[in-house]
């Protein structure tokens, strides 16, 4: 059956008749939107469960309505997620362990192996990821990594550096993830940002959201001239002054370049709406304050090269992987309209 017999056939008002992503009818061929799993979280330094993300979000992106107010047909153009890889699953598991294990001994004495072997797993983590993505690129798809924790979308962004030359990182967190090393982990999910700034493809940085940070990263946020950053505090107080969204959204998308990646932590909505993943932080966004900000983006003519979803936990009650997979379908679906 060809994609045109199958979207003739497809009812998108009723309930999911497969167990693909979004109960969509489309192959890995006819979708124009492919979603790479990464379940990873060795170096989650507080609470773990984001490993489970990808599984879970799919799992409930059997509920999600596929009518999109701003990309008419939306579901016709496809998104399909490819096989979560159950070795770096299990391989990620197994190092958590031994990251506890290696946390545990910190203030005494840690065990310099365990250390090298966590940073060794994690750098060929980062390299299957960029040779996964790379392979999705080329076969000109658009990917949207989902995590796992912050550190998986590194080797996303060294894949994207190969077709782009230059791109800003829009970055919606409550963590500045600016930390060199953190607890000695060279691919921290608190370092991303630190290491995706040496890439050379990377030429600004747009932080939204950041509520938590140490005075480190407060300092290379006033000095790296790449780095702007809009504090949670400091949104909140131009708001309550009378300054509206719509303004500050005009103001965070006048510091981003024509291409941008989207690195999504769902740590940056308010915690009522991710109470599960790993380190929620007071304060932060409705979902339709980051998606009307997303919109704007489009509007503005820039377009959405790349995306990351990360720090998804499902929880027992799975209401984080309910919200996480509502997010990606129109995080998707922004990404394909902005690239027309």
């Amino acid at each position: 059956m060809s994609k045109q017999e199958k979207i003739r056939e497809f009812d998108p008002n009723g309930f999911a008749t497969n167990d693909q992503l979004f109960g969509l009818p489309f192959t890995y061929g006819e979708s124009e939107t492919v979603v790479l799993p990464v379940p990873w979280e060795v170096t989650v330094s507080y609470s773990a469960g984001t490993a489970d993300g990808p599984k879970a979000i799919k799992e409930a992106s059997l509920q999600v309505d596929l009518f999109d107010p701003v990309l008419e047909g939306a579901w016709k153009r496809g998104v399909y997620m490819v096989d979560v890889n159950t070795d770096l699953h299990e391989k990620s598991n197994r190092l958590r362990l031994k990251a506890e294990q290696y946390l545990d001994k910190l203030a005494e004495e840690a065990d310099a192996h365990i250390l090298m072997e966590i940073n060794h797993a994690c750098a060929e983590m980062v390299q299957w990821v960029e040779d996964s993505a790379t392979h999705l690129l080329e076969e000109g798809k658009r990917v949207a990594l989902l995590g796992g924790d912050h550190s998986t979308p590194l080797g996303y962004i060294r894949a994207l550096g190969k077709q782009h030359s230059s791109f800003g990182i829009l970055q919606i967190d409550a963590h500045a993830d600016l930390r060199d090393a953190y607890e000695g982990f060279t691919f921290s999910h608190a370092s991303i940002m630190f290491n995706a700034l040496k890439e050379g493809c990377v030429e600004k940085l747009v932080q939204v959201g950041i509520r938590d940070y140490c005075e480190s990263e407060y300092r290379m946020i006033q000095e790296d001239p790449r780095i702007e950053t809009f504090f949670d505090r400091d949104l909140k107080q131009a708001a309550y002054r009378g300054t509206g969204w719509a303004q500050q959204c005009q103001n965070i998308i006048e510091q981003l370049p024509e291409k941008v990646y989207l690195s999504f932590d769902i740590d940056g909505l308010d915690p009522k709406l991710c109470p599960n993943t790993g380190t929620p932080v007071a304060g932060g966004f409705e979902v339709e304050e980051v998606l009307f900000l997303l919109e704007k983006l489009v509007e503005s003519g820039r377009t959405i090269i790349g995306l990351d979803l990360n720090e998804v936990a499902p929880g027992e009650d799975e209401w984080d992987a309910n919200v996480g997979a509502r997010l990606l379908y129109r995080l998707c679906n922004l990404m394909a309209l902005s690239q027309k």
